[in-house]
């Protein structure tokens, strides 16, 4: 009835050892800007967290999204920086 996928071929002849590891392991990979997000950008956490489930497919986005989630200390860290020396940003 329905024609099998290269990808359903696939899944069908890997082994559950290989799905333990696999499965966890490209999990932590795909939400790794959510990861650096919770140290370095935690008032945009949630966002980044649902930002990153259609990120994933496109590397540009996913990219993109991991310099959001870096950028957030920095620019408090800037903003601070300018207010403590009187400047305006």
């Amino acid at each position: 009835m329905f024609e099998s996928s290269e990808w359903l071929h696939l899944y069908e002849q890997s082994s559950a050892g290989f799905l333990l590891w696999f499965i966890p392991l490209f999990l932590v990979i795909y939400f790794v800007p959510t990861y650096i997000a919770i140290f370095f950008n935690r008032q945009h956490l949630g966002k980044i967290a649902l930002a990153n489930i259609p990120a994933g497919l496109s590397m540009i986005a996913w990219f993109g999204l991991i310099g959001v989630a870096c950028s957030g200390k920095l620019l408090t860290k800037k903003m601070n920086y300018n207010n403590d020396n009187g400047e305006h940003s």
